[in-house]
């Protein structure tokens, strides 16, 4: 999954769905239903991306599936599984003060209380309790909860930075 400037990848086409062209869906919105919030999507074919429209989505089993208006059987959307789904940026809400994307805070560069810079945000973990940042140095790699005002001690996107109290031994 990569993000491209101004695009942010929100799910992947995995499968088909019946003989009308459906899809079945990977989202890795939360909660799973909200990618169908967002249309138009840009689908990446061929490593291009291609603005089409969301006609219909919804829980299916224990997926998703969805309907392109573009693609209207199963041999056209055949060719488009694989592809990732993005949206452009300015399709996202602004986030609440002192809540972030996840996206927004991938390669950040991260520094404890002692100054020492523990490498950067290279993914987030959903675990359950609380959502786990990995953040990797050259030969190291620290697992820290996103635990608000515990850990997570200020988040600044415009320097590219957030300080953690987190020690560089844990």
């Amino acid at each position: 999954m990569q993000d491209e400037p101004g695009f942010i990848v929100i799910g992947k086409l995995v499968g088909v769905y019946g003989i009308k062209g459906w899809f079945k869906i990977l989202s890795f919105t939360r909660p799973r239903e909200n990618i169908f919030t967002y249309s138009p999507w840009l689908i990446k074919q061929n490593g291009d991306w291609q603005g089409m429209q969301l006609s219909e989505g919804k829980p299916q089993g224990k997926g998703l599936i969805a309907s392109i208006a573009e693609i209207t059987d199963r041999d056209e959307a055949m060719a488009l599984v694989g592809s990732e789904i993005a949206i452009n940026r300015d399709q996202l809400a602004e986030p609440k003060a002192g809540e972030y994307y996840w996206h927004d805070l991938i390669n950040l560069q991260v520094i404890n209380a002692q100054n020492e810079i523990l490498g950067v945000v290279t993914e987030l973990l959903e675990t359950g309790a609380n959502d786990v940042l990995v953040v990797k140095a050259d030969k190291q790699r620290y697992l820290i909860p996103y635990v608000k005002d515990v850990y997570i001690k200020d988040v600044d996107l415009e320097q590219g930075i957030m300080q953690v109290d987190w020690q560089s031994d844990y």
